[in-house]
């Protein structure tokens, strides 16, 4: 069974930081390229980052470059976002998916059960 599991969101005041893994089974994590996506309330899913098989090239969307930072442990089969300089509009479910698949129509399988991130003070 394909699994990807996600935390470590939270409530976090602007400008704080908060450091999401994405812990996979069921796959041979090493051999894909990875992404985070999120969703905000009441919006559609947003491409945020991705990271190549062996992590060395990375890939941010306008909105977190410089912000975030995406990494992966192959040998924990992990994947991380860490976020800094969080601002409210980063308020968003976080999930993490093989890159490469329709943000909008999501994976065959649907989202996960994603991890929430709320930006508020």
């Amino acid at each position: 069974e394909v699994q990807l599991v996600e935390s470590g969101g939270g409530l976090v005041q602007p400008g704080g930081s908060l450091r999401l893994s994405c812990a996979a089974s069921g796959f041979t994590f090493g051999s894909y390229d990875m992404s985070w996506v999120r969703q905000a309330p009441g919006k559609g899913p947003e491409w945020v980052s991705a990271i190549n098989i062996g992590g060395g090239s990375t890939y941010y969307a306008d909105s977190v470059k410089g912000r975030f930072t995406i990494s992966r442990d192959n040998a924990k089969n992990t994947l991380y976002l860490q976020m800094n300089s969080l601002k409210p509009e980063d308020t968003a479910v976080y999930y993490c998916a093989t890159e490469g698949i329709d943000v909008v129509a999501g994976p065959p399988g649907g989202w996960g059960q994603g991890t929430q991130v709320t930006v508020s003070s």
